[in-house]
């Protein structure tokens, strides 16, 4: 590769994780220049690039890669103006937005000036974040800048066009936000049944045409939710929470569209090989609290946080079922998985796997992007496909193989247990003060708030950061320790943004990771920090 390198001789690279490195670039222009490169001629072990604003984020095979590449990007050259043009796209749109008289008030403008001023000019997708194919458009002329809304809205309307600093963009979908909103669009900017989901995508140029009336784009046929199968398991209670999860979406991110999949794949992959599934089949996350009764006869498996899991008769019989092991579930008994009392989520397989329409690959619930199948409800029937590749463990014996450490405080420690976690420093460790960076390996920190699949909330002796100004958006992975003004960190879980705009002074290893699933409301925690 040839042409001149970055500014000043050297980029910074950043290590973000054990399989991922974050370039910093002088301006928008290096970091598109620098993904056209890596496009055409990708690092060995490379998986995806996303690029943001002043950063390009790159992920690779194993850590291996993730050093070597960290080298070769620090001096990689990256032509100026070398990358091919993107194609170019009108959106027809009514300037009606809620926030558009706002908009103008602050700009000192009148509200047709700022209609002309955001038709005149063409923009560009820098990047996608926030949401499965919200592309952050910047303008070729540039322009003056908007903040963003005090209060955010609670909820969107999808096919709205808003602005907010230096960006213009679409919601894809209905969703909350706090970008002024100065119009509508009819047309799909995300549509998962098409060839290509995202309409914009990093390098679409895309210009703004006022109308009077939108002609509202015909979306694509809704998937039909499931596939046929001969079995099924029906919903009696799903209990507080139960998900279609399986290993999740890969290479994606560019889309802005996270991983998402099962929080302890251990827990997950022990009862897929128990029943003779392929590790990727289809299963269920849940809270406790489920109960599900079989149509047709079915092989099942139960592991993760420990509690009550029994079988119920047709004539009135109980049985406790093991862990971690198969057991039968004749047509018409039922299964009962109690609210654990130690740990949080458990795994709940069936030999065939489950059959949910698949989305981007995955049947995995995305609760961020709102992609794969909705909660379970009761009196939904889940289908159960054939698709068992293996056999099944000896009847009724644990999986030895995959009783690895999985297991949160909650599950192998007791009440006032502390988890200790291993995490190498984050990109932006130096955006806390000396004083915090230290204190941060040995502060013992309470998960707080309900739990979610996006963000493990933590509450503790709030870290001080050095710096106050805002951070621009950038790529982030699972794992991610991010601290917001607060000092209150957020662990970023499967289901996380693709990009964030708080500093990421951490991140969790990977061997790691299952440990937070298990991790409930109270818990204590510390983050062991190093090289």
């Amino acid at each position: 590769m040839t042409g001149r390198g970055p500014r000043g001789g050297r980029r910074r690279v950043h290590r973000l994780g054990e399989r991922a490195v974050l370039v910093e670039c002088s301006d928008l222009a290096e970091v598109l220049d620098l993904a056209a490169v890596l496009d055409r001629e990708p690092l060995v072990g490379q998986r995806e690039l996303v690029p943001a604003a002043s950063t390009l984020m790159v992920t690779l095979g194993d850590a291996a890669a993730a050093h070597r590449g960290a080298e070769v990007l620090a001096t990689l050259p990256a032509p100026r103006g070398q990358r091919p043009p993107g194609r170019e796209v009108t959106l027809e749109v009514v300037y009606d937005g809620e926030d558009l008289p706002r908009v103008a008030e602050l700009l000192g403008w009148s509200p047709e000036a700022v209609v002309a001023a955001h038709g005149e000019q063409v923009w560009t997708a820098a990047f996608l974040g926030f949401a499965p194919g919200f592309a952050y458009l910047v303008g070729e002329a540039g322009g003056p800048e908007v903040p963003r809304r005090d209060s955010p809205r609670t909820a969107v309307p999808p096919g709205s066009v808003a602005l907010a600093g230096p960006y213009s963009a679409v919601y894809p979908r209905r969703s909350p936000g706090g970008w002024q909103l100065v119009g509508r669009t009819g047309a799909s900017v995300w549509d998962v049944e098409r060839q290509d989901p995202a309409l914009l995508v990093p390098g679409t140029r895309v210009r703004f045409t006022a109308v009077r009336e939108l002609v509202l784009a015909r979306g694509s046929e809704p998937p039909g939710g499931q596939v046929q199968a001969r079995r099924c398991l029906r919903v009696l209670d799903p209990g507080p929470a139960t998900l279609v999860q399986d290993l999740g979406r890969a290479d994606h991110l560019a889309l802005g569209v996270s991983p998402s999949g099962a929080l302890d794949r251990g827990a997950a992959r022990q009862v897929n090989r128990a029943v003779g599934n392929p590790r990727s089949a289809a299963l269920l996350e849940s809270l406790g609290g489920l109960l599900l009764e079989a149509e047709g006869d079915h092989v099942l498996a139960v592991a993760g946080a420990h509690g009550a899991v029994r079988v119920h008769h047709g004539a009135g019989g109980v049985e406790d079922a093991p862990t971690g092991a198969p057991f039968a579930l004749p047509a018409g008994a039922r299964l009962e998985v109690a609210v654990p009392v130690r740990g949080l989520r458990v795994y709940v397989a069936a030999r065939g796997g489950l059959g949910p329409q698949a989305e981007l690959g995955s049947r995995s619930t995305d609760q961020l992007s709102g992609l794969g199948p909705a909660p379970l409800t009761a009196g939904l029937d889940l289908p159960v496909l054939e698709e068992a590749t293996d056999a099944v463990l000896p009847w009724g014996e644990p999986d030895a193989a995959g009783s690895g450490p999985t297991d949160g405080p909650g599950v192998a420690g007791g009440e006032g247990a502390v988890l200790t976690v291993r995490a190498r420093p984050g990109p932006r460790a130096d955006w806390l003060t000396p004083d915090a960076r230290a204190r941060l390996p040995s502060t013992t920190w309470t998960v707080t708030g309900p739990p979610n699949r996006i963000g493990l909330r933590l509450e503790g002796e709030p870290l001080e950061r050095s710096r106050h100004d805002e951070l621009a958006s950038e790529g982030v992975v699972h794992g991610a320790v991010q601290v917001p003004p607060s000092g209150q960190p957020v662990i970023l879980l499967a289901d996380h943004p693709v990009t964030g705009g708080y500093p990421v002074v951490a991140v969790v290893a990977g061997a790691d990771l299952d440990l937070l699933a298990q991790l409930r409301p109270g818990d204590r925690l510390r983050l062991a920090v190093g090289d």
